[in-house]
């Protein structure tokens, strides 16, 4: 890729060793390069990068063929592709010094501050002038470039979570009356207990302990395939872990106050119930 000074500032992207372009990378200058990450990883993966030299084109005949260029520095990579996708290696390479790539087309980057529209009129009118009078298309903001590019993946996103919140309620729903239900058919034993001189609190605990157990084995067997699943789901995040801890914290305790409250209330109805009634319920 062909670039000049100030390109890597403008975008923000990152030195991590050496120096990138300057102005005094003219055509006349010794011949340099600078690398991505990628590339230092896989083609000096035990030895380091900077000051070797490498050809580019070398087999593609004599028109492509090039010196040899010094490497200078070594920069973050960028995801060009896609978020979800590895960088691939990328070689950079002074304008000043490969002026025959303008014919084949140019990008130009502007950072502004502020609201860029108010400079859209401006940039165009210096553009047109650098370039030579040509009509300069339309200009695309980073931000549009970034949405748009990660429009499929935000869907997913979207569409996940609204899925796992569904879920999240209707797990919870269940739990409740469930719990529920099971402690109103233990009413007859609760009277049992209490008409054999249990005291309520007892009772109440019991059926509590018993209720989160029952919750606790379940919370146990759904984090059991979560783990399983997120090998499944690792390819459409970018940035995040699959075994996010808060998720794997928060779901089950979230879960687990519900069946707390879902066998609290009973039991408390259930202990309080005269045990001459609790034990002609049917």
């Amino acid at each position: 890729m062909t670039v000049s000074p100030g390109y890597f500032d403008v975008l923000k992207i990152p030195l991590l060793r050496g120096r990138v372009f300057t102005r005094a990378d003219r055509a006349d200058a010794p011949a340099v390069a600078v690398i991505n990450r990628a590339m230092a990883r896989q083609f000096w993966p035990d030895s380091d990068p900077i000051n070797q030299r490498l050809v580019i084109g070398r087999g593609l005949g004599q028109n492509f063929e090039e010196p040899p260029r010094q490497v200078v520095g070594i920069v973050g990579d960028v995801h060009d592709d896609a978020l979800g996708i590895d960088p691939l290696p990328a070689v950079f390479v002074p304008f000043a010094q490969r002026p025959n790539t303008r014919a084949l087309g140019m990008w130009v980057v502007v950072r502004t501050r502020g609201n860029s529209h108010a400079l859209d009129g401006a940039m165009q009118s210096e553009v047109q002038m650098a370039a030579g009078g040509p009509p300069v298309p339309a200009m695309r903001r980073m931000q549009a470039i970034l949405v748009q590019s990660t429009a499929q993946q935000d869907f997913r996103m979207i569409l996940m979570s609204i899925f796992a919140g569904l879920a999240v309620v209707l797990a919870a729903i269940g739990i409740y009356g469930l719990m529920g239900y099971s402690v109103q058919q233990r009413t007859r034993e609760i009277g049992i207990r209490m008409a054999l001189g249990a005291p309520a609190g007892t009772v109440r605990n019991m059926v509590i302990r018993q209720g989160l157990g029952l919750a606790a084995a379940g919370a146990s067997l759904g984090l059991a395939a979560a783990f399983y699943l997120t090998r499944f789901l690792a390819g459409f995040l970018f940035g995040v872990k699959a075994l996010d801890p808060l998720v794997f914290v928060a779901v089950p305790a979230l879960l687990t106050a519900v069946a707390l409250l879902a066998v609290w209330r009973p039991a408390l109805r259930a202990a309080r119930v005269d045990p001459l009634r609790a034990l002609r319920h049917e």
